[in-house]
């Protein structure tokens, strides 16, 4: 099943172990219905251990990335087990961080297969330093993800190289095998071309080069939607940085990205593409969050990047507590619309970017549960509902990644790693702040938010 892009939600859709390792695989968690009476501490760990599972245990085993999509059913039609994807991956590096921090994966072991999967997307095919969508595990080619998206994607190659940059943060005083593995990461951070992406100096990057097609893609990264980290990243780079002057003139729209419009009397801030009335999916939120701390962030023109997400976060909930279409169990414990999986008029399943505006009576778990910093009370009553109330809608590695009460409980038992990649390291920020931490502390990424006039107290970026 591709990812789509619809119409409506411009630029969006767009959005196990390596030999040494393989005897050591971790079962981090095991499938069965939770008490009611346990803690939300321990359910917590428990929704972590389940998303690790995803990265740890049904990772690609070549390569050890992510796969873009697991399915428990073994049933693929589109033959593509083998494929791995670039932004569900550095998820995923994400993911196994929490997992050591936590104590449910063994650091040595995870130290690794980090190492061999940085070994991994040292070899694979890369277009200007940057990484396509999907590449193949087993030989470490790209995978068109359309006919002319047949080279780089800048956007997946943000996603990864945020994890890439907290891996090397993590691991970079450490022993002399982390310290090597550190390095590995530093040379493939340096390695992307960021400034290429500008095609030829213009004031804006572009999602995509071919080099076949080109820049015929021709999508240019304008906000708002998931592609800010993306911006970040660029004006960080040691090697091949862009201006201040191509985040405020691209990603900003000259400015003209900000809106004064409101919903349910929270103010949208910006203009979501495709979506200004009640914001667009949750991941929005999520993507460039996993590492840029949004707590206080201030630019030019936004004055607290928490704030912007904490509406949108709460205008999805609030939009599916009041239920203008009548889905049978939408409210407070049963909420969250982002893209994932969907189920067809048909009942057969598809894909869809799921919001307000786009509300097809399927709730998608991953959009509360990687909420968790907007809206902790809600998150929780969702996690608490889920796990305690629908086991079937619980699967080997958490809940699956769509799921209907309206349509008579009707899930599919598959898996995406965009999906499952964003939860533990979500529900981590909220409860520590760690990956936050490493992300904001790199010495580039602090230089790189000054360029761009970002202030924040917490990490003395003025």
């Amino acid at each position: 099943m591709k990812r789509i892009i619809l119409p409506i939600i411009v630029a969006s859709l767009f959005a196990i172990s390596c030999k040494n390792t393989q005897n050591a695989k971790q079962e981090v968690s095991k499938v069965k219905t939770v008490k009611s009476n346990i803690t939300d501490e321990q359910l917590m760990d428990r929704v972590q251990k389940d998303a690790l599972k995803y990265f740890w245990d049904y990772a690609e085993p070549n390569s050890m990335l992510g796969r873009e999509r697991y399915h428990e059913d073994d049933i693929y039609p589109d033959n593509d087990k083998h494929v791995v994807t670039t932004g569900g991956s550095g998820f995923g590096l994400a993911t196994i961080l929490v997992g050591v921090e936590r104590g449910f994966v063994p650091r040595q072991i995870a130290v690794r297969r980090l190492t061999h999967m940085m070994d991994f997307l040292a070899k694979a095919d890369r277009h200007k330093g940057a990484w396509s969508h999907w590449i193949n595990g087993e030989t470490g080619k790209t995978v068109p993800f359309g006919k002319k998206d047949n080279g780089g994607d800048l956007v997946e190659t943000a996603f990864l190289t945020s994890g890439i940059l907290m891996v090397r943060e993590y691991f970079k005083n450490g022993n002399a095998e982390e310290k090597a593995l550190a390095k590995k990461c530093d040379e493939l951070w340096k390695g992307i071309q960021w400034n290429w992406y500008t095609k030829g100096g213009e004031k804006v990057l572009y999602w995509h080069w071919s080099p076949e097609y080109q820049w015929e893609m021709n999508f240019p990264l304008q906000g708002y939607n998931e592609c800010l980290i993306t911006y970040i990243l660029a004006a960080s780079s040691p090697t091949y940085s862009i201006d201040a002057e191509t985040y405020y003139k691209g990603w900003t729209r000259n400015g003209t990205y900000l809106s004064d419009k409101e919903k349910y009397g929270l103010p949208m801030y910006v203009k979501h593409n495709g979506a200004e009335e009640y914001g667009g999916p949750l991941f929005w939120t999520q993507y460039s969050y996993i590492g840029l701390d949004p707590t206080n962030l201030s630019d030019k023109l936004i004055k607290n990047y928490f704030d912007l997400n904490k509406n949108q976060v709460l205008i999805d909930y609030k939009y599916c507590v009041e239920n203008p279409k009548g889905w049978k169990g939408y409210g407070p414990n049963y909420w969250g619309l982002t893209a994932g999986y969907s189920r067809n008029q048909d009942g057969s399943v598809g894909y869809d970017a799921h919001f307000p505006q786009n509300d097809r009576g399927v709730i998608t778990p991953t959009a509360a549960l990687s909420s968790f910093p907007y809206s902790p009370k809600e998150s929780m009553d969702f996690m608490r509902f889920m796990y305690t109330q629908k086991p079937e809608f619980i699967g080997s590695a958490g809940p699956y990644d769509a799921t209907s009460i309206n349509y008579n409980n009707w899930t599919t038992p598959r898996y995406l790693a965009i999906d499952q990649g964003t939860i533990a390291p979500m529900i981590e920020n909220y409860r520590t702040g760690f990956l936050w931490k490493l992300f904001m502390n790199a010495p580039e990424i602090q230089q790189g938010l000054k360029k761009l006039s970002f202030k924040s107290e917490k990490y003395n970026i003025k």
